[in-house]
């Protein structure tokens, strides 16, 4: 059987090809690295006498991009729901009416529903300052206990903190939209 290096070598192109082809945005190259342990897992099950070992590579790649598009989408499900519950909490009662209909308040701007918003923000974001703004700002907890519950130093959270701060100021919502 070819090594996987050689595998790779020639298959390379089938991770773009499904990132194209699902119209992924992969600024931080997560797809990408999903694909290519896609790719690796499938050579390492691949059975000769199921079929040919292209149709198995592009089965696995693309069904584990869009497990990972799920994953995501979830997440920022999930994390608007958060927003949405802690807004309320925050901004119990402020509404504004105008022709019988009643309108949240806004801050800087931005409703805190805005999917569009909070994709922006995670786009920018690592995984762990994506925690960071999830666990601290969204579900106001503390930084000793963020940090126990990820296995990592008060420290390290304070830096995602900060690394969120460096990479969101003036990045998100100068825009006029």
């Amino acid at each position: 059987m070819i090594d996987f290096e050689e595998i790779f070598k020639q298959n390379e192109r089938r991770i773009h090809y499904h990132i194209h082809r699902l119209n992924i945005q992969d600024p931080h190259k997560e797809f990408y690295q999903e694909g290519l342990v896609a790719m690796w897992r499938a050579y390492e099950n691949y059975q000769p006498d199921k079929g040919p070992m292209a149709t198995y590579f592009n089965y696995i790649i693309r069904n584990r991009m869009i497990d990972l598009m799920r994953k995501q989408n979830k997440e920022i499900e999930k994390t608007m729901h958060y927003a949405q519950e802690h807004r309320t909490h925050i901004d119990d009662g402020n509404y504004y009416r105008s022709q019988g209909l009643l309108y949240p308040m806004v801050q800087n701007g931005r409703d805190v529903r805005d999917a569009a918003f909070w994709q922006q923000v995670r786009d920018q974001l690592s995984d762990n300052q994506w925690k960071w703004v999830i666990f601290h700002i969204i579900e106001d907890k503390p930084l000793k206990e963020i940090a126990e519950q990820e296995g990592v130093t008060v420290e390290a959270v304070k830096s995602w903190g900060k690394g969120v701060r460096r990479k969101l100021r003036g990045a998100v919502g100068n825009d006029s939209g």
